[in-house]
């Protein structure tokens, strides 16, 4: 860890001193994969740098200069409303179709869109499971009232007469949108959910062979809010169920599919976006490096360079199956496919920024638990102050005046 901790802040001081070396101008633009909380926002304020840079990343018209996908965790809203709360802080026009939360990659898993799917997390959850493709969603608050007797740690909650039966259905998926706000009642239904294959009236089995699927949004454990201190995230909610499950059933709680930052499917899923508006905007080259921004070293610095490391994968062996299809070591993910076909990424490098407006601080000890291999992929690229400077350092490297 030590060993890691000196290389990252040897990479704050070196590189910033360097920002304009390196100057190669390409004929394809960059495309830019931008984190939002500690990048542009810090809990309800932005982050001055970020209102300045991105006015100037828009010409005269109000079209961006180079394709842009803002990339977040976040999933607790409609994609709309997260376009028009980043129009609004930053004072330019961003589009729906720029934004990719967690959940985006999940409209490609059509095969669960008609299955009667459990849904947790906070928003309007509903709304956002339908606008995804699925038909048939249930809700934990709409599990608690067709099942009373199962929430009973909130004395005050509790229901005070039977409640005549009602038509329930099966569960057939579960899915994880993000931390709850009543984490107990969250934890106790999914328990009874997947210990009695979805039908939580019954008694739980505790020696099942089969387990309902789940896909897991958000992996991440921190987030910055306006706190002095980073808050917790749905990953430390998905720690507290994987530990409850394994202590009740004795085996590992599997996921069907984990997608958010730094799931190699989401950065399959951005890529994806950032293609789509090359081609809206008539750019004709198609984008080689792409440059991935944010504040986080276990998720957005991780992710980045575990992308960065599939796409060498891909030019080296082509024909390597398993990754062409998006599927990583640690889950199982459907193919990225676009109308039909397996999409084949045309980046070649994916570049990690990590600025120093968020949960990153270079006077902290860094939060790395992982092997050897693991840690390698939490050094970045470059480390600069701010979002200004990372996308100034972008435009030096690649040619191009901002």
């Amino acid at each position: 860890m030590q060993v890691l901790r000196r290389r990252v802040l040897d990479r704050l001081f070196t590189q910033t001193r360097g920002l304009c070396l390196d100057h190669r101008s390409r004929r394809s633009k960059p495309g830019l994969l931008v984190d939002v909380d500690g990048v542009l926002l810090r809990g309800r304020s932005v982050i001055p740098a970020a209102r300045r840079v991105f006015q100037r990343l828009q010409d005269a018209a109000g079209h961006f200069r180079l394709p842009v996908v803002f990339v977040t965790n976040a999933g607790s809203c409609l994609r709309h409303n997260k376009a028009q709360q980043l129009s609004d802080m930053l004072g330019i026009k961003v589009t729906p179709d720029q934004v990719l939360l967690s959940h985006g990659p999940l409209q490609m898993f059509q095969s669960f869109h008609e299955k009667c799917v459990l849904v947790s997390g906070q928003g309007p959850v509903a709304d956002i499971a339908q606008d995804l493709g699925f038909t048939n969603v249930i809700t934990i608050d709409q599990l608690r009232e067709q099942h009373p007797l199962l929430d009973m740690v909130d004395h005050n909650r509790r229901p005070s007469l039977t409640v005549s039966p009602q038509e329930k259905r099966r569960i057939e998926a579960v899915i994880l949108f993000g931390e709850p706000i009543r984490w107990e009642t969250n934890l106790q239904l999914l328990m009874d959910v997947l210990l009695t294959n979805g039908n939580p009236a019954s008694p739980h089995c505790l020696n099942m062979s089969t387990q309902l699927p789940v896909l897991a949004c958000n992996t991440d454990l921190l987030w910055l809010a306006d706190a002095p201190s980073p808050r917790l995230g749905h990953g430390v909610f998905m720690l507290c169920l994987e530990s409850v499950f394994r202590k009740l059933a004795g085996q590992r709680l599997r996921y069907e599919a984990v997608m958010g930052k730094p799931s190699l499917l989401t950065y399959q899923h951005a890529e994806l976006v950032i293609r789509q508006q090359t081609a809206n905007q008539g750019w004709d080259t198609p984008v080689t490096n792409l440059y991935a921004i944010g504040d986080n070293l276990m998720t957005d610095v991780y992710g980045a360079n575990s992308y960065n490391r599939y796409l060498k994968q891909q030019l080296a062996a082509p024909a390597a199956k398993a990754l062409a299809q998006g599927r990583g070591p640690e889950w199982r993910a459907a193919p990225l496919q676009v109308e039909g076909q397996l999409a084949t990424p045309s980046a070649t490098q994916c570049h990690s920024i990590l600025v120093c407006t968020g949960v990153f601080n270079p006077d902290a000890a860094l939060p790395i638990e992982q092997g050897t291999a693991d840690a390698e992929l939490m050094e970045p690229d470059y480390i600069v102050e701010d979002v200004e400077a990372a996308i100034d350092l972008i435009f030096q490297k690649e040619g191009f005046d901002l």
